[in-house]
């Protein structure tokens, strides 16, 4: 690894507070996917290692108060509100990505994949976006905003 790597990933780590999560149309429209106020926790180490998590406020509680007794609505909220993932990054200074290796997800379909981020790291923000996806008939990309947290 060189030295801007280096540099680079010891100004990546550290705890991010998630400030905005949009899907932004190419149109140019904007929809929450978790809710104008989502909230949300990016951690990324030195050593290449990065969690996050994203949720929705405002899920109902569960009325059993038991995770193993969920209504099937009460736990479609509970999931669709709720984004989580770990695993081993690594950037690509030249392409200003991140990609992670995911080790553990909420999303089983996501374990053992490469997601894979566009990046823009500034001293205490932090702007992640998705390559287009393709919903229904037209073409989206997540854009997620971080504060870094002292």
């Amino acid at each position: 690894m060189n030295e801007e790597y280096t540099s680079t990933m010891q100004k990546l780590a550290g705890v991010w507070r998630l400030v905005t999560s949009e899907f932004r149309t190419a149109g140019g429209n904007v929809m929450y996917p978790l809710g104008e106020d989502a909230r949300g926790l990016a951690i990324f180490t030195e050593s290449g290692y990065m969690s996050g998590q994203l949720m929705r406020p405002g899920r109902p509680n569960f009325a059993s108060n038991n995770q193993a007794l969920g209504t099937p609505d009460e736990i479609q909220q509970s999931f669709l509100g709720y984004i989580a993932y770990y695993g081993r990054c690594e950037l690509d200074l030249q392409s200003q990505t991140i990609t992670t290796h995911v080790e553990g997800s909420m999303y089983p379909n996501w374990v053992g994949s490469e997601q894979v981020r566009f990046y823009e790291l500034g001293d205490d923000r932090l702007v992640l976006r998705t390559p287009p996806i393709t919903l229904g008939d037209e073409e989206i990309t997540g854009v997620l905003t971080w504060q870094r947290q002292q």
